[in-house]
């Protein structure tokens, strides 16, 4: 397709406000469609990019929930007429395939939020604005308008949240057991049971501790200049009570799906994850199910809870499209309330917008309380691009039994000069 041209820059330049400013829709979760009058019909090109899953069939979506939700967008718009393309890329996919070429990559696309400061770098990613922008603040939590927020503008309309909570044994933990982790560690669920498993290696998990003891890295996560704290008193007290856990015989380092089988063989109370396990886990729990948001944890004598990173997905737009007016209320359509409906009826895909009624669904309730009262907005900042590596070897070293009593104020401080060393 032979999209991208001179036009484009003349496009976004004479449009009010321009692109990086805010060419949006009209602000509902369907823009309105224009009844026409005399006004011709303009013929449009769009490239879509999006994740496998979105194309292939499924109940009632015989070429896939994407190429419905487009031609839906098409007829909800007469003054359109619009000729898709599909290219398949997953939203994990998105920096490294997008910018191998920005002016043939899609012209709307889906993407992980943390891919936002490389992508906006490199001319991939349009800044929202107008009624778009308003939008997304006007019909999201706080911590998904954040995840989508970069150098004070809008990159993105998130559609679904991506963080992880706590999965559970019914019949081995209350309801009211599973607040607390100290509560759960202290029971007794007899001879070759663990009663907590969580992968203390991986570097998307680990957080969670040093936020239960009041730690933060860069402030609410969007200031760089704020630093980390994990060094902190109570950061060090947090590498010590994972240290203290990681010995404890009632523990299990996540590794490679070894909890799911754990919990098919009746071994294990609770088990961190994110909603990607819930069939898995399901299957193997039957009627036992349970999914709740973070517990609580005790360090050094103070209660605090437990925090996930959270994040979200989002749909995007390429500032050098051809017709930036169209992508972007198509990009606000397929974030919007009839998009998110249809991705969690037919993949059970989480919404971000309480407008979504998701009933008894324990799996998704799970993920909107993580969101809402138990989570920490990953940072969008290029200087998280140091925490990962810094904060993997910690939980590795304390597997490994490296991290102990005498040096893990030491190990911590370590952790830290690692974290802070991305140009801060």
């Amino acid at each position: 397709m032979k999209k991208k041209r001179v036009l484009a820059l003349i496009m976004a330049g004479l449009m009010t406000g321009g692109l990086m400013t805010g060419c949006g829709s009209s602000g509902g979760d369907e823009p309105a469609a224009d009844d026409g009058g005399d006004a011709e019909v303009q013929e449009v090109d769009l490239l879509v990019w999006g994740p496998q899953e979105d194309q292939a069939a499924l109940e009632g979506y015989d070429e896939g929930i994407l190429k419905a939700m487009c031609e839906a967008f098409d007829e909800a718009h007469p003054e359109w007429e619009i000729n898709f393309e599909y290219g398949v890329c997953g939203e994990g996919d998105a920096r490294d395939q997008v910018t191998k070429d920005v002016e043939e990559a899609g012209d709307v696309y889906f993407f992980a939020n943390d891919q936002i400061p490389t992508l906006a770098d490199s001319g991939a990613l349009a800044k929202l604005g107008g009624d778009t922008e308003q939008w997304v603040k006007d019909n999201n939590e706080q911590t998904m308008v954040q995840s989508v927020t970069y150098n004070d503008g809008i990159y993105g309309v998130p559609f679904t949240s991506n963080t992880w909570f706590m999965y559970y044994d019914k019949s081995k933990y209350t309801e009211d057991e599973v607040k607390s982790l100290d509560t759960m560690m202290a029971k007794d669920l007899g001879e070759g049971v663990y009663n907590f498993a969580f992968p203390m290696d991986n570097s998307w998990y680990i957080e969670a501790f040093y936020f239960g003891a009041g730690c933060s890295i860069f402030g609410d996560g969007t200031d760089a200049s704020a630093g980390c704290d994990f060094n902190s008193d109570a950061g060090k007290a947090a590498t010590q009570y994972m240290v203290e856990l990681a010995a404890n015989p009632k523990y299990s380092n996540e590794k490679d799906g070894s909890s799911l089988a754990l919990f098919a063989e009746g071994k294990l109370g609770a088990y961190c994850s994110g909603s990607w396990d819930a069939a898995a886990i399901r299957e193997a729990l039957g009627e036992n199910f349970g999914a709740v948001k973070l517990p609580t944890v005790n360090i050094n004598g103070q209660e605090g809870q437990m925090r996930s990173f959270a994040g979200s997905k989002a749909i995007g737009v390429n500032p050098n499209c051809e017709y930036p007016e169209v992508a972007v209320a198509l990009a606000q359509y397929l974030g919007g309330e009839e998009c998110q409906q249809i991705r969690y009826e037919a993949r059970g895909i989480t919404p971000t917008l309480a407008s979504i009624e998701v009933g008894d669904d324990e799996v998704a309730t799970a993920e909107m309380s993580e969101i809402k009262e138990a989570s920490f907005l990953q940072p969008v900042l290029a200087e998280m691009n140091a925490y990962w590596t810094p904060a993997e070897t910690m939980g590795k070293e304390i597997i490994q039994g490296d991290v102990t009593a005498d040096n893990a104020a030491e190990k911590t401080d370590a952790m830290v000069e690692g974290i802070l060393s991305g140009g801060l």
